[in-house]
């Protein structure tokens, strides 16, 4: 069992439906927080906030237990109700049987979730005014994805 459950905030962002993009993660472990982010010219905001996920999961040691929030349902759904096993038992094609988006960070994200003990993934409001028990991280990942999508420009 881990000594230190560890938290990750994770964002993306990108311009228009396809163009720069970043992503940032923020890390709170051990007591201590780190931040993370990086971006690519030509993205789109799904790839962005798988993107963020794999950078959190593989930026910590090995058999961690990690909670990630993020307010992307397209990766907080997939993963929580685990569409990941029926792409890959169907080849990696989806419900319309055509090839499933991102199969590269999908492939990507499992294996790193594979290195934990545990991942836990909670969805949360995203860029909302209310406080909340993880709005602090939550704003941070995202001003670290935009300024990283801004630097693509």
């Amino acid at each position: 069992m881990a000594l230190f459950p560890a938290h990750a905030y994770t964002d993306g962002a990108s311009s228009g439906r396809r163009g720069p993009g970043g992503y940032g993660v923020v890390l709170i472990h051990g007591g201590g927080t780190v931040e993370l982010s990086g971006g690519e010219a030509d993205t789109t905001n799904q790839r962005m906030e798988v993107t963020a996920a794999c950078v959190a999961l593989e930026a910590l040691a090995a058999g961690q237990e990690v909670t990630v929030f993020s307010d992307s349902s397209y990766l907080v759904n997939c993963m929580r109700r685990r569409w990941h096993e029926t792409w890959r038992a169907a080849g990696w094609v989806n419900a319309r049987r055509r090839p499933v988006a991102n199969r590269d960070l999908w492939e990507r994200l499992l294996a790193a979730v594979e290195r934990h003990e545990s991942v836990a993934w909670k969805k949360v409001r995203g860029h909302q005014k209310k406080d909340g028990p993880h709005r602090a991280g939550n704003d941070r990942a995202d001003k670290l994805a935009v300024a990283a999508k801004l630097s693509q420009t």
